[in-house]
């Protein structure tokens, strides 16, 4: 993301998972307060960048008759509803995804939720219920954090007590250091960690060094669940010319995706880190769980994976 800017990408995450809520049934994932988070006039940047992307992605690859009748790249009801499509299902599932996990973590005694690049969540102010079992724990970026309770200062949100922010940079900083630094977080407890969002962005030595952190400061049986793209994606000769043109897209905003994983070798890369991996999704499986049947047009990402994994 760019220096001293809220992450475009997490205010665009907001967007689908909204336009999901509203617009689509039934429903993967209802995040009905997403909307209000995001301010009129990012609507509309956000809008205006998601056909833009479509048109341009379409023309590309030589998708003629569609680039030619959204040539003019404006905003209609129809072309918005394409291009979300596109993209949406990845954002919507994942988050699904994490909070049935967490919902189970829970019944099953773990008391602490840790949100790491938390970007415009809304689970504090959209769950009360499970809020009442949970110290739930924002971390992100300082920019994107003081953007976000920016917005909810100005919806005059009631600031649940159980929640807490904590700013850092991930390039730059140690999430044991940041986590020990609230007097809330308890080391000694199971705790949930959601990590949705952000692996692609970092470097390989950068997502090694937050794992490793998380086995300092969370006791065995804590969970993770995280999202990562399949190495292929980034390997031009196996990658798909959408995956290509996505990656320079995202690349010309200045959040470029830069790290994926091997599938077949993630077990043994997080068992070195003191880690049991419990579910690694593939897309067609994700396909399987929550869009078989649909014909909205929204389905798994073609390189995206999901997985869940317990520290020993």
């Amino acid at each position: 993301m760019k220096e001293n800017q809220a992450s475009f990408t997490a205010l665009s995450v907001a967007y689908m998972r909204a336009y999901h809520t509203m617009h689509e049934i039934p429903k993967i994932f209802d995040d009905f307060l997403a909307y209000d988070l995001i301010p009129e006039e990012k609507r509309a940047l956000i809008e205006q960048h998601l056909i833009e992307q479509n048109v341009t992605l379409n023309q590309q690859l030589n998708h003629s008759e569609y680039a030619a009748s959204h040539s003019d790249q404006t905003i209609t009801s129809k072309s918005l509803m394409q291009a979300t499509h596109k993209y949406a299902g990845f954002f919507i599932s994942r988050a699904r995804y994490a909070e049935d996990a967490l919902e189970k973590a829970v019944r099953q005694g773990v008391k602490q939720y840790v949100i790491l690049g938390a970007g415009m969540d809304t689970f504090a102010f959209r769950q009360p219920k499970m809020m009442k079992h949970l110290e739930v724990f924002e971390v992100d970026h300082p920019a994107t954090q003081e953007f976000k309770l920016r917005r909810l200062a100005e919806l005059e949100w009631e600031h649940p007590a159980k929640l807490h922010f904590i700013s850092i940079d991930f390039t730059k900083e140690s999430l044991v250091t940041a986590l020990n630094s609230s007097s809330s977080y308890d080391p000694t407890i199971k705790t949930f960690f959601n990590w949705l969002g952000v692996t692609y962005f970092l470097t390989r030595d950068e997502v090694f060094t937050t794992l490793r952190s998380i086995t300092k400061i969370a006791p065995a049986g804590s969970t993770i669940v995280f999202d990562y793209i399949d190495t292929d994606a980034f390997i031009p000769e196996k990658s798909s010319p959408q995956m290509q043109k996505s990656l320079e897209y995202l690349r010309m905003i200045g959040e470029p995706m830069i790290t994926g994983f091997n599938p077949s070798t993630l077990c043994e890369e997080l068992a070195s880190f003191g880690f049991s991996l419990q579910e690694n999704l593939s897309p067609e499986e994700i396909e399987e769980w929550y869009f078989k049947g649909r014909m909205d047009g929204c389905h798994a990402y073609e390189y995206g994976h999901f997985a869940c994994a317990v520290v020993k």
